[in-house]
């Protein structure tokens, strides 16, 4: 529908810039996010202004790709619009994953809940480095499963579970006889122990990210997301999409920072005139226009090949490395340009810098990326050379 996502996006902006915004200095928000009284409070407002979950329409379907690049854009021009417009990570993907994969029951327990904002939910994949377990390359995977009647028994440990502090849908993945598999769990469970929320440079997610113990946990057997040993598959469903939604939302933050580096480049002078008309400080943000403007072009790239109905597993990889590593560059033009204020919490842009620094990370590293990329070129080469 030609406007349509447009229109959502501008009601987000709007709620965004003029709700979400002033809150952004509440004394709610810390180092492990904001908490689950602010995350209430600004759903609350979402719900009213009708832009609570805006990329999925109200009979469940969801907008295309591109057309949901366009809204999570307007809900992250700040830290806390994905929060207040549940759009966030790991809620957004987990509701992509739970509408794909999910049976009708598993839909209405555990979908509606996510969707309707009324709960928050946390994606057990990751695992401690300690215990050699699944981080980039998941087929390390430690955490087991096995079934016992009508029940799958897990064991196990894992570590940066976004969210898992106050979130009361889990999807945990674990190993079985046939390899991977996941299962949808209602939290908090007596099996599943927070060891420790981690202190980490970014802040922007309710319950941080949690070292997790998973001790003998009593799953019901009609709760498997789809098919044992089939789990990475159901990874990929939900993480090519979700790396794209990270670009979006991201760009949508750097884009504000951007916006803030050029009010302050403006406004202040030195040397006799404003930062601005110094080449060292206009020429920053000329290439922050440039890289902003090529990260949208990516964006909708992939979105346009994954609304082909293409999984994008490559394209995903390129868009997460391109932009990623563009949006770094952007925010640390910001921070430079406003000198000493940058680099203090008067405005957004240093935590915005400091968001975007975990995201080059965060849904795979960009060296990770980069050497799938690579495997696929040779792989390429062999074919056409056969």
């Amino acid at each position: 529908m030609p406007g349509r996502a447009e229109a959502i996006a501008a009601r987000v902006e709007r709620f965004v810039r003029d709700v979400v915004a002033p809150y952004e200095g509440d004394p709610r928000c810390s180092g492990h996010g904001p908490d689950d009284s602010l995350v209430a409070e600004l759903r609350g407002f979402a719900r009213g202004a009708g832009v609570l979950t805006p990329h999925i329409l109200p009979d469940g379907s969801h907008l295309s790709q591109r057309e949901t690049a366009t809204v999570l854009r307007a809900s992250g021009l700040s830290p806390l619009g994905p929060i207040a417009c549940n759009t966030a990570s790991p809620d957004e993907g987990n509701m992509y994953l739970i509408g794909k994969v999910g049976s009708a029951a598993l839909k209405e327990r555990f979908l509606k809940p996510l969707v309707d904002g009324s709960a928050r939910s946390a994606f057990f994949m990751t695992e401690p480095a300690e215990d050699d377990g699944a981080g980039s390359d998941p087929s390390m995977m430690k955490t087991t499963c096995r079934q016992d009647g009508n029940h799958w028994v897990i064991d196990g440990r894992k570590t940066f579970i976004t969210g898992a502090q106050g979130a009361k849908v889990g999807i945990v993945m674990a190993k079985s006889e046939d390899g991977a598999c996941m299962f949808l769990v209602d939290l908090p469970d007596p099996a599943i122990r927070i060891e420790r929320v981690l202190d980490t440079i970014d802040s922007s997610m309710p319950g941080g990210h949690a070292v997790i113990s998973i001790d003998g946990l009593r799953v019901p057997a009609d709760q498997m997301l789809g098919h044992s040993g089939e789990g990475f598959k159901y990874a990929q469903i939900r993480l090519s999409p979700a790396r794209l939604s990270h670009c979006m939302r991201w760009l949508g933050a750097c884009t504000r920072a951007h916006e803030i580096a050029v009010d302050y480049a403006c406004r202040r002078t030195a040397f006799g005139k404003p930062l601005i008309d110094h080449e060292g400080v206009g020429f920053q943000l000329a290439e922050n226009l440039i890289d902003l403007r090529q990260c949208a072009l990516i964006i909708d790239w992939c979105a346009d090949i994954l609304d082909a109905g293409h999984l994008g597993v490559p394209e995903s990889s390129m868009a997460k490395v391109a932009v990623s590593e563009a949006l770094m560059r952007v925010a640390d033009r910001c921070v430079q340009v406003m000198g000493g204020t940058g680099v203090s919490g008067d405005t957004i842009v240093e935590q915005v810098f400091c968001e975007i620094r975990a995201f080059r990370i965060y849904d795979g590293p960009t060296e990770v990326h980069k050497w799938s990329l690579a495997k696929k070129i040779k792989r390429d080469w062999k074919e056409a050379n056969a």
